[in-house]
């Protein structure tokens, strides 16, 4: 990170100052209207604003709380402690520079004290703020999915997510500029960080390693994550006995956490795999479908055409001049 904006993070703020002089640590009223401490986003958020940044308060450890929106912190230098709490296990976290840290707005969590050079930023994001940068993710991959699910608390004990980026120079650089626009004051950064964000993500499904992840099995979380970072890289000829001995796994073990977490089966997340991307080539190319059935694996056209249909609602044709004249419009 540029050292111009490490110099700023490390400006001791007001907050932090009255804890320096001896004050009584986190105010709770700088963040909550209630007695319950649940971070507002009102409180931090202008009027209008789907998003904000602003850097981690150190010096004093932020109490056990919850968020009203989806929290994403960045740690820039330094380490800092993160103890997380989410259906019903405590999960202790520690950021080191490079990581990332997702919580959703079921996940309540607390930070240890933190020191001069432990410089971390929070995104806070209201769940809306993300309809465009996902739009800006033409094609459909059943990592997005996760990703996204994990955040919106849509998958099975979801809660929060730990990402290590450090190194990933598209990453950092994304990083870098939306904390930018904390030193530099301007209005219309919306735009910017929408657009920011949705690279961002579409960088981290297929380049980040998750580190951790809610759940009750983090070693099972990982083997999942490995499965769906194969069924992505490998659709058009991946199998299950493959993906069982990259491994070191039985095939039905794999196929059986891969349903306990998605809700689909290895066959069946390949399969959507695979109609995904025929979908986006349909709409993004003019390739021919026996040209596209051969890009993405299907030997079977007849079978092809009926699961198409079944997904999609329509023939592959019909899909065609329907997202075309769409893309078009």
């Amino acid at each position: 990170m540029r050292q111009e904006l490490l110099d700023y993070l490390r400006k001791i703020t007001p907050e932090e100052q009255a804890i320096l002089d001896g004050g009584d640590g986190i105010r709770r009223d700088l963040y909550t209207f209630c007695r319950e401490f649940v971070v507002d986003s009102r409180k931090l958020l202008e009027k209008g604003r789907l998003i904000e940044i602003r850097p981690h308060t150190r010096f004093a450890p932020f109490p056990r709380h919850r968020h009203n929106y989806v929290e994403m912190v960045y740690q820039c230098a330094g380490s800092a402690g993160h103890i997380v709490y989410h259906a019903g296990r405590r999960q202790a976290i520690t950021l080191r520079r490079g990581d990332l840290l997702f919580l959703n707005q079921n996940v309540s969590h607390e930070v240890l004290p933190t020191q001069a050079d432990d410089l971390a930023v929070n995104f806070i994001i209201l769940p809306q703020f993300f309809s465009r940068p996902v739009s800006m993710i033409e094609r459909e991959n059943v990592l997005r999915d996760f990703l996204l699910a994990t955040l919106s608390g849509t998958v099975d004990g979801s809660g929060w997510l730990h990402i290590r980026a450090e190194g990933l120079v598209p990453v950092e650089n994304l990083l870098e500029s939306m904390i930018w626009t904390l030193v530099d004051h301007r209005g219309g950064t919306n735009t910017i960080l929408e657009t920011s964000m949705g690279l961002l993500f579409i960088n981290l499904s297929m380049y980040a390693p998750i580190v951790g992840r809610s759940g009750p099995d983090q070693g099972e979380q990982a083997l999942v994550f490995a499965a769906l970072k194969y069924i992505e890289d490998r659709y058009p000829d991946g199998t299950l006995a493959q993906l069982s001995q990259d491994l070191g796994w039985p095939g039905y073990a794999v196929s059986r956490l891969l349903k306990k977490y998605t809700g689909s089966n290895f066959k069946e997340l390949l399969q959507q795999r695979k109609l995904q991307q025929a979908a986006y080539l349909l709409s993004h190319t003019p390739l021919p479908i026996e040209t596209i059935l051969s890009y993405i694996g299907y030997d079977n056209s007849s079978y092809f055409y009926r699961r198409f249909r079944l997904r999609y609602g329509c023939s592959p044709k019909e899909y065609r001049t329907r997202e075309g004249a769409a893309l078009q419009g």
